[in-house]
């Protein structure tokens, strides 16, 4: 019986499957097809989507597995008037419907037109651009493009402001296809409103070169570029908030962006000491870290992971303008801005270090290390961009573009370390360090671009002309006392120095590069490449005496000069056909160096030679479906400080050498994704892997002597691999008001080191993927969850028991709610768990923060909000990092407990009331509405 029922289920489930019907045809107009027109399956009751496509190069399109109803069949194409039909699908009585060709007519007035208004695509892929709708991303109420982000999937931001996109990070934001603030990402989304966006659009930004030949050169910058809606595109909009808060914190910001007809002019300014910047933390990374100590080893292979928290606590005060202006009929566009911020870090440091050494069956390999670090860094940095792009006529056009930055930083630092002996069973050392430095760094980039094109097709020619300069001057002082342990006996070793280095280094660079169209949509490209890199280093080390005299201490004082000669010529091949392009290429690149250490009367004289080959293929399946794949292959020289054969010994426990028998390294990379969106579903697939396998990897030889001083040589090694994959799908369930996104990756690594002349493979293998859930009322509840996973082995081939394994796993939670109309609740809560199985560490840091909103004003243009942050006042953050020779944790101060009271103002909804209450609609169902 059990069995006759299952079987009577099966059939009737396979005759509804098999009742469906399909209808096809051919798009027209009196002339010829019309490929690429969108097509929408709607039902005739609601007008809501039941099913969405485009029709082939040759005007054919085919709508599968529709199942009995009314609809309505409706065809629109850019030029033409829309295209309605109603259809009653009746399987039972035909499995097809032919609909012959559908002829669309010009469009000439918007009379009668049907106009079918409702929810967007969340996600849409446009060949090589991933698009997403920003109003199918809801945020709170003034939330920035940062926050808008961060909900969208393959996206991740990190604290500091760092966008990565289908595993791989973000290097510009575009704000209407223009620069804003030059190419720091984050002064976009750290400083625009999120509501002034229509859409997000994620692709590779090709090489100017590129875009003007067509012929791939295989630079690319993964890039973000923000569509403004249409009313912000010829507005005036932005935000001001000010805000006080306990332990005297302080908060004050201010943007105003004024657009009109494509021209830009933006102000940003901002000051506070609760460690919100509007711009990348890159311009204050280089003079911000701690000093490793004792313990360093410079080989650092392995993977990190950390709170994502910023360190320390920040007081920032900044301010700039940017403007886009097109002028002279559309002919020139020019891009400038200027930029300065001021930065105050105070940080403290400590560090726990377990370092390993190769098997020793007499003792443990192992040694700790262990030091505490208070430093306060200052900047004051300036920056100022202009690019001027024009064109002189149809053939011609000229593109210049250049960047001054200038940063003064100073940095005093006080740090204790010690470290143990080998067992762990006393005092190796002790070190107490005070350090100052002080710098001034002027640094210039330019590049003009030439470009001519023939009356022939596809014939171009083309010359890149390229100059930097780079000027430093440093000055700092080392008091240092370090005591080794032997025995009953206690040495003790002081350093009182001075020092000062000064860095000049103009480099030059041009390339011509010219491309003739073959037969059948074939092109040809040849080019040739020359750079010459000039260094000029002075570096000199006084010894202090008790009467404050200097002397020159010759084994770290410096002064050398270096000459890099660039000379690439080359030809790439390309194939452009309907569903894919192709192109093959190669390079032979000479490079020659010529360096000279002037108080060693050293000669240094090195020339290399390398055919780099690459490949680039494109194949669009559908509309909607994307396959690319990338290979390039590189030289790395060897940098000049590589090849001096002179000992370093600025830090007496970790001593430097180099090595003038090093050789280039050869690296070969590859780069796969594939792009899937289901139109009918709005399900997302992205997938992403990429490798390298370089050839000749310059790494490390260290050795450790018994007092466990290090010394580190570069030296060359067989190879190194890498793979890192990255995958994300994104499902709506409109049933559910929800969205889930889920997004798995792999990063695999194998490297080679010598220590104590030890050959040592250490494998790294990283598994882990964040997912996501989305909750949407209306305009009253957005909830949101994630999780974010990362689980790391490294294994170690010289000392197998030393393998190491940590999982650390960050979840989030975040709740909105819009109550009594004028009022709004948000709660987060990120919680932070770390493991080390290795050493049995566990840290976790829950972080909550909670703010009550009242709405004021007309629009709700007024915000006053009182928040608590970080309620549960835990002030500090953790990193864990695993390397070749050490598994370390570091822990960092950071900003504790605070409540704020705050004011924010909508400038946007003052000065353009049209543009109603500012809540971002975009889960409403969908309608018909008949212009009349």
């Amino acid at each position: 019986m059990k069995k006759f029922a299952v079987g009577v289920l099966i059939l009737v489930a396979h005759s509804a499957w098999a009742q469906r019907a399909i209808i096809k045809g051919q798009l027209t107009d009196s002339l010829t097809v019309l490929p690429s027109a969108t097509i929408l399956l709607l039902q005739q009751k609601d007008s809501s989507l039941v099913q969405f496509g485009v029709s082939n190069a040759q005007g054919f399109f085919e709508i599968k597995n529709v199942a009995r109803g009314d609809y309505l069949f409706k065809v629109t194409f850019v030029g033409y008037a829309s295209y309605i039909k109603k259809i009653s699908v009746q399987p039972e009585k035909t499995s097809e419907i032919n609909l012959g060709q559908v002829r669309l007519r010009p469009k000439t007035k918007q009379l009668n037109e049907v106009v079918v208004k409702g929810e967007k695509d969340p996600v849409t892929i446009k060949r090589d651009t991933i698009e997403f709708n920003a109003s199918s991303f809801k945020t709170k109420v003034h939330a920035t493009v940062e926050d808008l982000l961060k909900k969208m999937p393959s996206i991740e931001v990190g604290n500091d402001g760092t966008i990565t996109a289908q595993g791989e990070q973000v290097q510009r934001v575009m704000v209407d296809g223009k620069e804003f603030f030059g190419q720091d990402p984050t002064m976009a989304t750290r400083n625009l409103p999120a509501d002034a966006v229509d859409k997000v659009q994620v692709y590779d930004k090709k090489s100017d070169q590129t875009i003007f030949s067509g012929i791939d050169d295989g630079q690319r910058e993964k890039t973000i570029n923000l569509a403004l809606k249409e009313e912000k595109r010829h507005a005036a909009f932005g935000n001001d908030m000010a805000g006080a808060g306990t332990n005297d914190r302080f908060q004050a910001k201010a943007s105003l962006n004024r657009f009109d007809h494509g021209d830009q002019l933006s102000f940003l300014g901002m000051g506070n000491n609760v460690n919100q910047q509007g711009f990348s933390s890159g311009d204050y990374a280089n003079f911000s870290g701690t000093s490793t100590g004792g313990g360093g080893g410079s080989n650092n292979t392995g993977a990190t992971v950390n709170t994502g928290l910023q360190s320390g606590i920040v007081t920032n005060y900044a301010g700039g303008l940017n403007t886009n202006r097109t002028i002279n009929n559309n002919k020139t566009k020019i891009n400038a801005s200027y930029f300065y911020n001021y930065l105050d870090q105070n940080l403290n440091t400590t560090i726990h270090r377990i370092n390993y050494l190769p098997n020793d069956s007499t003792h443990n390999n192992t040694y700790n290390f262990d030091q505490s670090t208070v430093q306060n860094s200052l900047t004051n940095n300036h920056r100022a961009n202009i690019t001027i792009d024009h064109r002189i006529d149809s053939a011609n056009s000229i593109k210049f573009n250049a960047n001054l930055a200038y940063t003064l930083s100073s940095q005093p630092l006080i740090s204790t370390g010690k470290t143990m002996n080998v067992g762990n069973t006393g005092l190796q050392n002790e070190n107490t360090r005070s350090t100052t430095s002080n710098s001034n760094n002027a640094t210039l980039t330019s590049y003009l671009l030439l470009r001519h094109r023939f009356r022939k097709k596809g014939r171009t020619i083309s010359a890149n002309l390229s100059y930097a300069y780079t000027d430093n001057e440093t000055k700092g002082t080392l008091q240092s006392t370090t005591l080794e342990f032997e025995g009953n006996q206690t040495t003790t070793i002081p350093t009182n120095q001075r020092n000062s280095q000064l860095l000049n280094s103009p480099t030059y660079g041009a390339t011509v590069s010219f491309t003739e169209p073959l037969s059948n949509r074939k092109y040809l490209e040849v080019n040739y490449n020359f750079s010459e890199d000039i260094n000029h280093i002075d570096k000199e080390v006084l010894n202090i005496d008790s009467l404050g005299h200097g002397t020159l201490n010759t084994q770290l004082t410096n002064r050398y000069n270096s000459n890099y000669l660039y000379n690439r010529p080359g030809f790439n091949f390309r194939i452009n056909r309907e569903k894919f392009n192709f192109s093959i290429g190669a390079g032979l690149q000479e490079t020659h160096l010529n360096g000279f250490l002037i108080l060693q009367n050293f000669a240094i004289d090195r020339q290399f030679q390398m055919v780099q080959p690459a490949l680039h293929f494109n194949y669009d399946f559908t509309s909607f479906t994307r396959l690319r794949f990338d290979y390039t292959s590189n030289m790395q020289e060897p940098t000049v400080s590589q090849l001096q054969p002179i000992i370093n010994n600025s830090d007496p426990l970790n001593l430097t050498v180099g090595n003038p028998q090093l050789s280039p390294a050869y690296v070969h990379q590859f780069r796969s994704n594939f792009t899937f969106f289901d139109p009918s579903s709005f399900m997302n697939v992205f997938a992403l892997i990429s490798g390298n396998y370089t050839a000749n990897t310059i790494s490390s030889s260290q050795s450790v002597d018994n007092n466990l001083v290090r010394t580190t040589k570069p030296v060359n090694v067989k190879n190194s691999m890498t793979l890192t994959s990255n995958f994300s799908i994104g499902i709506p369930v409109k049933a559910w008001n929800s969205r889930f996104n889920i997004g798995p990756n792999f990063t695999g690594s194998s490297s080679a080191s010598l220590l104590n002349d030890i050959d040592n493979t250490i494998v790294q293998q990283t598994f882990g993927g964040t997912a996501r859930y989305n909750y949407t009322l209306g305009e009253v509840l957005i909830f949101d969850m994630s999780a974010n996973l990362s689980h790391q082995q490294t294994n170690y081939s010289f000392s197998p028991q030393q393998n190491q394994v940590y999982f650390n796993k960050t979840y989030t939670a975040e709740v909105n709610v819009n109550f009594l109309k004028s009022y709004a609740f948000n709660t987060e809560m990120d919680y932070f768990i770390y493991n080390s199985t290795t050493t049995n560490f566990h840290q976790t840091i829950p972080l909550w923060s909670m703010s009550l909103s009242k709405f004021v004003l007309s629009n709700k243009a007024g915000e006053i909000k009182i928040a608590g942050i970080n309620l549960l006042n835990y002030g500090l953050s953790i990193t864990q990092t695993a390397t070749s020779n050490y598994l370390q944790q570091q822990t960092n101060n950071n900003l504790g407990r605070y409540i704020m009271v705050s004011f924010i103002y909508a400038l946007n909804k003052q000065l353009n009331p049209m543009n109603g209450g500012g809540n971002r609609r975009g889960n409403g169902g969908q309608r018909m509405n008949r212009m009349r």
